[in-house]
């Protein structure tokens, strides 16, 4: 796997950093943020996504909280 490290949030202490990580072999992203509340996940599965798919949040998946300030690290998609 080549990883490639994209950022950090800003002036996070040594205990408390957000980060995101580019696999450079499939364009995935790896992030590493802070987990998202019991209120945000319920909010999350009443919203949805699309009609008939299921708002539950398999064992192998999870719901994070990425800060906005995150948002400049995310690469922009080959066609831009």
């Amino acid at each position: 796997m080549a990883l490639r490290f994209l950022g950090i949030i800003p002036n996070s202490p040594d205990t408390d950093s957000p980060t995101i990580w580019l696999d450079e072999e499939t364009g995935d992203l790896l992030i590493q943020s802070y987990t998202a509340t019991e209120e945000e996940v319920k909010a999350c599965k009443e919203i949805g996504s699309i009609s008939g798919h299921s708002s539950d949040v398999p064992e192998h998946e999870t719901i994070i909280r990425l800060p906005k300030v995150m948002l400049k690290f995310l690469p922009k998609p080959d066609s831009e």
